[in-house]
């Protein structure tokens, strides 16, 4: 059964395929009219024009299913395998280059990700807070698919990760002993000890994640375009996202994500490789740490054939509880006071340094480079190559809410989460070196794995607590894992539905080239192998952030000028708010009440819909508009669509389209009548912008006639808004042909598939 939210899915809509008159239906339905192009060249042109950004899902592919994108597939596991064989059969090779490489971009390209970052920052606040934040992650009619409880919750999930208890403990004692620009142990050292571990744990990775989450899933849902990076590039790039630019942006962004789990998972096995040894007696090492990979695999090679997947899921939430309860335990079994009063001190000293330490780069203090290479250019490079990654599930799980929503919910929810799991084991381990515990602050510094273990035996019940630690970051590295491999192969394959993952075997694929990957690295290194990794194939990572903002503000611009331009309607308010025509109030009440069939509309559209656009388009054609009235058959319904279209030569043409959407029946309210159907349809108007969410069903002909002047009437208004305020270079597509199409009339509403025979010549194909 087909799902009417995703009908009414601008780019999504019901198109019947398989003749040539039916391309031309669409591409005019698209409002696109241009001239014969030379050479194709024009086809790859970027769109300038909203109604040119709805040719994207044709531009992207309509391969109805998921299908492997082999060129990404290849070069992007050949880079990942040739580095990993070269860090296993070379190690010290490979651990001293990648070491001089990083020292020479710390030194001089840590400006770079310093300035990228904050402005990833600036950008998804400006955002938030301009008008542009009530846009909504689908159409405008489009609410949230989880309510808001669940989905905050969800966003906490995805805030948490196993390579955070790893830093929790050891990152504090490090700021405090050797801070960059404080005398050590002292109490400046101390105040921000914690602070900056907040801060490299904080609002800059989760900016990320909301840029290309937000964009990612503004495109799928609004416009019905891939869930993918490439399509956020489409009013950039145009067609040639489907090429070889698109395959280099995907290849990019799949080759820092596999690098930013590697990494992920590396760090888990090492902290993981500590509590198995004390748990169960087994002996630490490289052979658990590699056992430990290996068990990651077999799990998602379990989950990929026996249909475990929900199963996955359930774990994912366990281990949010698991971690909760062992936060909860260390802090009513720890020093209670000490941890509440330091967490208010270390929130607000954080809000007050913000602004400064984003932008601090160390310039003037020794060893300034070394110190950001090593902790906040890592850092941004780790959320940069994660990415990708935690956007595509935030944008998964975020259909239908605003932009603003979307951006305020990822950077609080997640980052409280975050903050007060460090502030929870970061000062607690504090405590220990302010009491004197010496020796625990030189284990946390030089093995972290251990010292992290360590703090949790000073609590009471350390067994129970040492268990509950591990079985919690075991859960969190099983499902990072996973998930990372079903992200992998969503970024090698083609997908047009946003709701389709990429093939079983694929996951199982890019699971094993991560395990490789993971072992590799283990071998060259370990831990500080892995952060060299991460910060230097990150750096391709920053260009596509850079795009991203650049695609997502053009877009944004066309998304302003349209909405200000609806205010310069010239017609009085109808009493619904000016969203729908009036209507009788016999006509309402009868409407709560109805749920017509198919065969219903059916009729519906021959005997009144139909006989009023063709009246209207009659008569704009009489005052010398350049008018065309076509048609074709519903994809699902089988109910015929019309699209009245009126080009205006130098401007974007003004659409009315018509088209039969299938609905649920309510299960209470005013319609109350017994539910011996599930599903019914109304007639929905569309523009280029997608469903405007109201029904025709019931309007008599003098009334749909009226609706259609007053969309005309806005588009006017929309066209002189954009004129006024300089918009052409956005909004407005090249001229369309000269000469008049005339009104073309299909009559034979059973017979959409035989063309329009009013087509120009120049414009069949």
């Amino acid at each position: 059964m087909s799902d009417p939210e995703k009908m009414s899915d601008p780019g999504r809509q019901p198109f019947a395929k398989g003749g040539e008159d039916n391309v031309v239906i669409e591409r005019e339905l698209f409002g696109v009219s241009r001239k014969p192009r030379e050479a194709g060249l024009d086809e790859l042109k970027a769109p300038i024009s909203s109604a040119e950004i709805s040719r994207g899902p044709k531009d992207l592919g309509e391969d109805p299913g998921p299908k492997v994108n082999w060129r990404v597939f290849a070069i992007a596991a050949a880079v990942i395998v040739a580095f990993s064989l070269w860090a296993m059969f070379a190690p010290g090779h490979a651990a001293s280059t990648m070491h001089s490489m990083v020292s020479w971009i710390a030194e001089n390209l840590g400006w770079f990700y310093v300035i990228t970052v904050t402005l990833v920052v600036a950008f998804v606040l400006w955002v938030a807070f301009s008008k542009e934040g009530s846009v909504r992650l689908g159409p405008d009619h489009s609410r949230p698919q989880y309510k808001l409880v669940t989905w905050v919750a969800m966003l906490f999930a995805a805030g948490v990760g196993i390579d955070m208890l790893f830093y929790s403990v050891t990152g504090p004692i490090t700021q405090y002993l050797a801070p960059p620009a404080a005398d050590p142990e002292s109490a400046a050292a101390a105040q921000d000890a914690v602070v900056w571990t907040m801060f490299h744990y904080g609002i800059a990775g989760w900016s990320m994640y909301s840029l290309l989450g937000m964009a990612m899933g503004y495109f799928a849902y609004r416009w019905g375009m891939p869930l993918s990076i490439r399509a956020v590039l489409y009013p950039l790039l145009g067609k040639r996202v489907r090429g070889a630019a698109g395959d280099v942006i995907d290849i990019f962004a799949l080759v820092g994500t596999v690098f930013g789990v590697a990494t992920s998972m590396g760090i888990g096995v090492v902290l993981l490789n500590v509590g198995f040894s004390m748990i169960f007696g087994l002996p630490e090492g490289l052979a658990l740490q590699i056992a430990l990979v290996l068990v990651a695999v077999l799990m998602t090679i379990v989950a990929c054939t026996s249909g475990m997947d929900k199963g996955i899921r359930l774990i994912s939430e366990l281990n949010m509880w698991a971690a909760g309860a062992m936060v909860l335990y260390i802090l009513i079994t720890g020093h209670t006071s000490f941890l509440l009063n330091s967490f208010v001190e270390n929130i607000g000293r954080f809000i007050v340094t913000l602004p400064e330490r984003t932008l601090q780069t160390f310039a003037y203090q020794d060893g300034g480079a070394e110190w950001m290479g090593s902790w906040t250019l890592f850092f941004w490079a780790f959320w940069l190559a994660w990415g990708p990654f935690v956007g595509l599930f935030l944008a998964r799980i975020s259909r239908g809410r605003t932009l603003r929503e979307f951006v305020i919910a990822a950077i609080t929810a997640p980052v409280l989460c975050d903050f007060f799991i460090v502030c929870t084991f970061g000062n607690s381990a504090l405590w220990e070196v302010f009491n004197g515990n010496r020796g625990f602050a030189e284990l946390a510094m030089a093995n972290p794995e251990q010292g992290w273990y360590e703090l949790l035996s000073k609590f009471p019940g350390a067994p129970f607590l040492i268990g509950l630690a591990t079985l919690s970051g075991l859960l969190f590295y099983l499902t990072s894992a996973n998930s990372g491999a079903m992200v992998m192969s969503n970024f090698s394959s083609t997908i047009k539905d946003p709701s389709q993952d990429g093939a079983k075997w694929m996951r199982i694929f890019w699971a094993l080239v991560t395990a490789l990957l993971t072992i590799a690295m283990l071998i060259a290194g370990g831990v500080t192998t892995m952060e060299y990794a991460t910060l230097i194939f990150a750096l391709p990572v920053t260009i596509i952030a850079y795009l991203v903002m650049a695609s997502f503000f053009k877009v944004l611009r066309m998304e302003r000028a349209e909405r200000e331009g609806q205010v310069l309607r010239r017609r009085s308010t109808a009493a619904d708010g000016g969203t729908a025509p009036e209507k009788t109030w016999r006509q309402r009440l009868a409407g709560l009440r109805a749920y017509p069939s198919d065969r219903a509309v059916g009729q519906y559209v021959r005997e009144t819909l139909h006989p009023a656009l063709k009246d209207v388009a009659a008569e704009f054609t009489q005052l010398g508009y350049d008018a065309q009235l076509s048609s074709l058959a519903g994809a699902d319904s089988g109910i015929t669509e019309y699209t009245l279209q009126v080009n205006i030569e130098g401007h974007r043409s003004f659409q009315y389209r018509t088209a039969a959407v299938q609905a649920p029946v309510p299960a209470f309210g005013g319609r109350a009548m017994s539910r011996q159907i599930d599903v019914y349809y109304r007639l929905e108007v569309f523009t280029h912008t997608g469903s405007e969410g109201y029904d025709l069903m019931g309007l008599s002909r003098q009334q749909i006639i009226n609706d259609v002047l007053d969309r005309f009437e806005s588009h006017l208004g929309f066209l002189q808004y954009s004129s006024e305020k300089d918009y052409a270079s956005v909004l407005t597509p090249p001229p369309p042909p000269t000469g008049t199409i005339p009104v073309v009339d299909n009559e034979a509403a059973d017979e959409p598939d035989e063309g329009t025979p009013g087509d120009p010549p120049e414009d069949r194909r």
